[in-house]
């Protein structure tokens, strides 16, 4: 087995930052240099609405902009570009970052698996960190170069865990962008912090939020766009993809995309005959290219969306902690207990 070992980073906003840049720093200019996403997130250089959502996440959450700032200082990029990349997916609204997130509860177990797509040119180059902020819970979590932990998948020491999907909003507005929020819910010490966190801001697109904690038998189901706040408490078993899918969404616009459709679908067909909520179920799911239309696993070079499946994760939730793995591949790569500490702080998460 090819381990994945984290990276453990400690201090202040600023010096996470800092050390999560230069993680970053190795393969930043190639992997930006290949990317359709950022040749057009980088138009938006100077633009004013870029100014109203750094002031927004400035004004809300401060912290996550210094995390920002001192990324850019560990690539050796300008602060503004760094922070135009952590809002593409409120400048391009169909953002290469997709995903298939699966949550299930039974009487004695809640599970939460999470494929993680994204840019083909970043498999081998993503990472797992180990984040300890001062005065906070800390996390373990899948690190994009260049990203803000949290987008991804993710479990804090309070035992709560986090897995995102992308949602291609059509129209963004002025608020917290969504990759600052999802942020922010990493430093929440219970699931009710996490949601106020997410109810308690304006929101500047959308990000699907799949949460569980230790210690609590609810599972949620959340999608936090600009137009509300939409929470579904999950009592068997839930699938998602990346687009709107909650009841009433239909008064937002967004982008479905094939890939999203099929996938969704897919889902559909393979839930309610799944037998028995368990660990080999989720994975059979997660890595299933059946369909007769585009794969739940993406491993295609001519993906039609440009993305293929970086990192599998399944997050089996406790009573005391969270065990946590990830699969790269197929195969197993990183295994972890994440104990919940009860001492871990109920402070503000900004």
């Amino acid at each position: 087995m090819q381990v994945l070992t984290p990276s453990v980073i400690c201090g202040s906003a600023y010096d996470i930052g800092y050390e999560l840049g230069s993680l970053a720093r190795p393969v930043m200019s190639a992997y930006m240099g290949q990317s359709a996403a950022w040749q057009a997130v980088s138009r938006w250089r100077g633009h004013s609405f870029v100014q109203e959502l750094r002031q927004a996440a400035q004004t809300v959450f401060p912290d996550y902009v210094a995390e920002i700032e001192g990324m850019a200082a560990g690539m050796g990029w300008p602060a503004e570009d760094i922070f135009l990349w952590n809002c593409r997916g409120e400048l391009i609204h169909n953002a290469p970052d997709g995903c298939t997130t699966l949550a299930a509860k039974s009487a004695n177990e809640r599970l939460i698996a999470h494929n993680e797509d994204g840019d083909p040119y970043l498999r081998g180059q993503c990472a797992i960190v180990d984040v300890r902020p001062t005065g906070k819970p800390g996390f373990v979590s899948f690190y994009y170069p260049g990203s803000l932990p949290g987008h991804t998948f993710a479990v804090n020491r309070a035992g709560l865990v986090q897995a995102i999907n992308n949602l291609r909003i059509r129209h963004p507005a002025v608020g917290v962008p969504r990759m600052v929020l999802a942020r922010a819910v990493l430093d929440a010490a219970s699931l009710d912090a996490a949601l106020e966190v997410l109810n308690g801001v304006p929101r500047a697109s959308g990000f699907h939020h799949t949460l569980g904690c230790a210690g609590d038998p609810r599972l949620f189901s959340i999608e936090a766009t600009v137009r509300r706040c939409s929470v579904m408490e999950v009592t068997r078993l839930s699938g998602h993809a990346n687009h709107l899918i909650h009841d009433g969404c239909g008064g937002e616009e967004q982008i479905v995309t094939a890939s999203s459709r099929d996938r969704q679908n897919r889902l559909d067909e393979l839930l309610p005959g799944l037998p028995g909520v368990r660990e080999s179920n989720l994975l059979h799911v997660l890595f299933d290219q059946a369909s007769k239309g585009l794969p739940i696993y993406r491993d295609e070079p001519a993906d039609p969306d440009d993305e293929n499946t970086l990192a599998t994760a399944l997050f089996l939730i406790q009573e005391t902690g969270v065990e946590f793995e990830v699969r790269q591949q197929g195969e197993l790569r990183f295994k972890r207990f994440v104990p919940q500490e009860s001492h871990a702080p109920e402070g503000e998460a900004s």
